[in-house]
């Protein structure tokens, strides 16, 4: 949606009804991601795209229809081996798109929503996309997560129980932490091991950040985890050698730079955040040393781990105590870096380092379940 957001500003400001349709869910070689949408606005005129071509037609004349009658309709579309290039995808992906009609009465909160997304601030769009009872089918709700002192962090709109707003509001924030979108299935009112119901959640956020310094074969294989957990993975050396893309295929950038600088200069241009983590695995007192001077006194980031063993940690500590930072800077660091799994290979690793994270993030104990009684999710 946020692509065709400015045509939507315009014609929901002016209480214009449009025709919406949204892909929810993909599967194959799908031209486009779950997000993408297409707008059929007044005298017929349309913005954006599903397919890149391949459906537009039939999801305007779909469109076209639930703007007439304002009922909202689930489309699936494949290949059609007798006429794909009408109404098939011919790359051979598949792709569900929720058709609904658009106007202040059935979305009231989009204004907030576009004026969230203007500034910056996590929120995240749930839709009742499919429902045992289509009266329900169009329920939305808002979701809000804290993003510094001007948001607000909270729940508008209903998906028609408290019971499903609840569990749709728990799960949607977990995406928004991670900036993912994702269609979820859940029982008619909300039961998350139940079938019947699917919701389209869609997050406008960007992807939480994971700078790895020092570009090792542990980095490469935390990128890859990293990459997998939703994460922007940045991978940066100062060692030319080291630091190529060709390596670190699963990074999304890979800096050739003194990692403390490199770590001042984003922080400077304010593109360090709550969601932020750290990891830094050069075990070499010369580069992470000054990185972690830089990390440690940064105001709000979500995790600092540091490679090393025990040795090299102590070692680590004195030399950070020597630079002048107080043990409540010091506390902020974890290392040795990761649970306790066991892990040898840098893969097994890389694993320990992201239990942490997780655990760290939603106030996980790292036990066993199997030895835990209460809820399991914090």
């Amino acid at each position: 949606m946020r692509d065709v957001m400015p045509a939507l500003k315009r014609w929901w400001e002016a209480s214009t009804p449009v025709g919406m349709g949204t892909v929810v869910a993909t599967w194959r070689s799908a031209p486009r991601q779950a997000g993408a949408a297409m707008l059929v606005g007044p005298d017929g005129e349309a913005v954006g795209s599903v397919s890149g071509g391949c459906v537009e037609g039939a999801v305007y004349e779909l469109a076209t229809a639930v703007t007439a009658d304002g009922v909202p309709v689930l489309q699936r579309y494949g290949v059609s081996d007798e006429d794909a290039f009408a109404v098939g995808l011919t790359c051979g992906g598949i792709i569900d798109v929720f058709v609904e009609r658009v106007d202040r009465a059935s979305f009231p909160q989009l204004g907030d929503v576009i004026a969230d997304v203007e500034a910056g601030r996590p929120v995240a769009v749930c839709t009742l996309i499919e429902h045992p009872d289509p009266t329900r089918v169009g329920a939305r709700l808002v979701v809000r997560a804290p993003a510094g002192e001007a948001a607000t962090a909270g729940t508008s709109g209903t998906m028609g129980s408290a019971r499903f707003d609840h569990a749709v509001a728990d799960d949607a924030l977990g995406l928004l932490e991670s900036g993912r979108t994702e269609t979820l299935v859940y029982g008619p009112d909300g039961e998350r091991r139940g079938e019947g119901a699917r919701v389209f959640v869609s997050s406008f956020a960007p992807r939480p950040r994971m700078i790895v310094f020092g570009a090792i074969d542990f980095a490469s294989a935390l990128a890859k985890m990293g990459s997998f957990l939703g994460y922007r993975v940045t991978v940066c050396d100062a060692r030319p050698v080291f630091a190529t893309h060709s390596r670190f295929p699963d990074a999304d950038e890979v800096v050739v730079s003194w990692p403390h600088e490199y770590l001042a200069a984003q922080a400077d241009e304010g593109l360090i955040d709550s969601r932020t983590v750290i990891a830094v695995l050069t075990h070499d007192p010369k580069f992470d040393v000054p990185v972690l001077e830089v990390a440690l006194r940064l105001p709000n980031v979500a995790y600092i781990g540091a490679m090393g063993s025990r040795r090299t940690s102590d070692d680590r500590v004195a030399r950070l105590r020597e630079a002048g930072l107080t043990d409540a800077e010091l506390s902020r660091l974890s290392a040795p870096i990761g649970l306790d799994l066991g892990a040898r290979t840098p893969e097994e690793t890389a694993v320990s380092i992201a239990a942490e994270i997780i655990s760290l993030r939603w106030g996980g104990a790292g036990e066993r379940l199997s030895e835990t009684v209460g809820a399991i999710h914090h």
